[in-house]
């Protein structure tokens, strides 16, 4: 009875010792598996990681691991937060990088736009620079037109066709212009503003009023700034993503004498309306004389009906006895 309860312990030990064998291999495996794969990703990010801890870009090797597992491409971030560490921007995050890459947005671009407003002193944070990327806006161009404006024709012919823009002074004549205008860009209006369109038909129109209420076109010639500053005053970049710095008259030409030409067509059309009266006033006046003339031979008809009367009426009386002769004497 003892011998058997001995061999049926022993059994249970050499169980228990080969359970526990199986769970030691499978913990090696386990960790030979760990250990290689850790090995082959360290491989992988150890120059990105050795760059972003010689640049103290506080990127460490797990979150390049866990970027890579989140389908973020780490060069990107990487690259990004060396250029804001290096650049002295603080509120520039891991974490705000991964979200605007992952929503889309160009990284690199709102990084660079952020230096460049960081160094041309310009009040531009990351959350905003990340709202004109996501807003299909370039906001590196953006940037470096509020820093350096950029000129805008007026009219652009590209867009429009037409090389000129035409106004009628009151004395009519008209006036060719061609304008030049300097904008920047105004970051505040930047998303939800106005585009470049916008600006030059505003000031296309500006320009036109402007000559519209010129008493004449010497006026005009002899100051054309009159125009320009007329057109300044009217604050035509409200609501748009750019600031009007200043428009200048490239070109003026003096076209034709709108006001003689339409005085000589309402002259011929005041003729042409003269002449359809007159002719109504003759057509009336031929069909009153032909009417008078309708009367007159109906009236004729009558007169001679009435004399082929006169001898019915005096052989009715001789056949009566009334016609008698008069004596002259008496």
């Amino acid at each position: 009875m003892a011998q058997s309860i001995s061999f049926a312990l022993l059994g249970q030990a050499q169980k228990s010792s080969d359970i526990t064998q199986l769970l030691l291999t499978g913990a090696i495996i386990a960790g030979v598996v760990f250990a290689a794969a850790f090995g082959v990703m360290f491989l992988m990010f150890f120059n990105l990681w050795l760059r972003a801890f010689v640049t103290r870009a506080q990127i460490s090797l797990m979150k390049l691991m866990f970027m890579k597992l989140r389908k973020v491409n780490p060069q990107i971030i990487v690259d990004a937060k060396i250029m804001a560490v290096q650049a002295g921007l603080t509120d520039v995050t891991n974490q705000g990088l991964e979200a605007h890459f992952l929503a889309g947005g160009n990284v690199r671009r709102c990084v660079q736009a952020l230096i460049a407003a960081h160094r041309a002193k310009i009040d531009l944070n990351w959350d905003t620079a990340a709202a004109i990327d996501l807003a299909g806006r370039n906001v590196l161009e953006a940037v470096q037109t509020s820093v350096n404006p950029k000129v805008i024709d007026c009219p652009d012919s590209k867009r429009t066709g037409r090389q000129t823009l035409d106004g009628v002074a009151k004395n009519g004549i008209q006036l060719k212009v061609r304008a030049r205008v300097t904008v920047r860009t105004n970051l505040a209006q930047l998303i939800g503003g106005a585009t470049e369109e916008t600006v030059i038909a505003r000031v296309g129109e500006g320009i036109v009023s402007a000559i519209g209420s010129s008493d004449t076109h010497l006026d005009v010639l002899e100051n054309p700034t009159l125009i320009a500053h007329a057109v300044l005053a009217k604050g035509l970049d409200a609501q748009t993503a750019f600031e009007i710095v200043s428009i200048d008259i490239a070109d003026i030409d003096v076209g034709e004498n709108v006001g003689a030409r339409l005085q000589a067509d309402q002259a011929e059309a005041d003729m042409r309306v003269a002449r359809a009266k007159a002719e109504e006033r003759r057509a009336k006046a031929v069909a009153t004389e032909q009417q008078n003339r309708a009367l007159t031979a109906e009236n004729r008809a009558k007169v001679v009906l009435a004399e082929a009367e006169v001898p019915r009426a005096i052989a009715a009386a001789y056949l009566a006895g009334n016609l008698r002769t008069v004596n002259s004497a008496t």
